[in-house]
């Protein structure tokens, strides 16, 4: 079917839901999407593999630049209960199409129990406002016979002169089945992890060493990052001995989990593991044998007199440990490398 766009688009949607969002698509909306026409179009569900493959080609392609454009319905939730989506491509200019553009709809759908009260109409009708204000002048689609009410309303008509035909690529040879594990590990997050041991004296004063190789967050819990194999609890054991020359016999208990974005100097994210090491006695923290490559001091401090010596969101943390502890309650954290 092809698209006349002198013919409008009138009347209002039959519910009072006509209020709500139609908005342009953007990255973040690629999995919903992909999920809805899992869902709701394919004959068979998308594997979850297939899904996460899908879901980040199609945020690539409507990134800025990209060639898809999409349109979403959101629910009372802010969850799209209907989409509309199109790819544009150009065609060789001439006096039909003096803009050289086309736009070719792929799909629209809404989730059942939302059918038949003008979400479909209003996506598609907004879609192809958006397009059209970007220079496209011919619209095309191949419309299941169900369908072809709401695209005639929109201006569609058949053209009879088309035939759709299909080939898939590398027909002649055996079809691709799920992509590998690498090819599928390609496309999600990378993430990094470390693990630390936090100590008090026998006063619950918390013990900290001075790192030489970060003065913008210099008071650290003795910990590092994760070797490859290791567990989080051997990974916090392993670099407290390391670094303090303490050896401590788990298991520990948890007191807190800290999630970082990418940011600063690194470019994945970090998950970190803050296990309760206990109370040290004065011999024990005399004892700390320190690596000078990494660590410069120790102090034990009261709670309250390390905030002038840390970062905001470093102290923050520290009192959520303490308050960990006391509660018996493990934390979850949000750390960013950007943040004073």
């Amino acid at each position: 079917m092809t698209h006349d766009t002198t013919v409008p688009v009138t009347g209002e949607p039959p519910s009072a839901e006509h209020s709500w969002p139609v908005r342009a698509a953007g990255p973040s909306d690629a999995g919903h999407i992909v999920r809805l026409r899992s869902e709701l179009i394919l004959s068979e569900p998308l594997a979850e593999e297939w899904t996460t493959w899908g879901r980040n080609g199609l945020a690539r392609r409507l990134a800025p630049g990209g060639d898809a454009r999409a349109v979403v319905v959101d629910g009372p939730d802010g969850t799209p209960v209907c989409y509309a989506l199109a790819f544009v491509h150009p065609l060789l200019s001439g006096p039909a199409q003096p803009g050289g553009t086309a736009g070719r709809v792929r799909a629209v759908a809404t989730r059942p129990e939302f059918r038949r009260r003008g979400h479909a109409r209003r996506a598609l009708s907004a879609l192809l406002e958006r397009m059209e204000a970007e220079g496209v002048t011919l619209f095309e689609l191949h419309a299941r016979e169900e369908a072809s009410s709401l695209f005639r309303a929109s201006g569609f008509t058949t053209a009879s002169s088309m035939t759709r035909m299909t080939r898939p690529g590398g027909a002649a040879g055996p079809q691709p089945g799920a992509p590998s594990a690498a090819a599928y590990a390609e496309t999600v997050p990378k993430t990094t992890g470390y693990a630390c041991v936090f100590f008090t004296d026998v006063e619950d004063r918390p013990v900290q060493l001075r790192a030489t190789y970060s003065s913008s967050h210099p008071w650290q819990f003795p910990g590092g990052t994760m070797d490859h194999g290791e567990q989080p609890l051997q990974t916090a054991l392993r670099e407290c001995r390391e670094e303090t020359g303490l050896v401590v016999r788990g298991p520990l208990r948890l007191l807190a989990s800290v999630f970082s974005p990418p940011g600063g100097p690194w470019p994945y994210s970090t998950v970190g593991w803050i296990f309760d090491g206990g109370r040290l006695t004065r011999q024990e923290i005399r004892s700390i044998a320190l690596d000078a490559r990494e660590h410069d001091d120790v102090r034990t401090l009261a709670l309250e007199d390390w905030k002038e010596l840390m970062p905001a969101q470093d102290y923050d943390r520290l009192d959520a440990v303490m308050t960990a502890r006391t509660s018996g309650t493990a934390a979850y954290l949000t750390w960013g490398w950007g943040e004073p």
